[in-house]
């Protein structure tokens, strides 16, 4: 999976749910094949799509959209 798939696919996850969602549930609903996020593109998507990972549900971090 290249990164702009990576992104898009996690964009478009995230505008369905407004809420956020955790790495767990972002993984299981895409099917995603990666134990843990790569740290670089996470970076990368905070500044290409507005990704923030602030709350915690649990011990996890809630992935969200700063613009919805």
């Amino acid at each position: 999976m290249k990164y702009i798939e990576f992104r898009d696919s996690i964009h478009q996850e995230l505008i369905r749910s407004q809420s956020g969602k955790t790495w767990k549930e972002i993984k299981d609903t895409l099917d995603l094949p990666y134990d843990r996020p790569c740290p670089e593109w996470i970076a990368r998507m905070e500044l290409d799509i507005g990704l923030e990972r602030k709350e915690r549900r649990g011990n996890a971090l809630v992935w969200s959209l700063a613009h919805l």
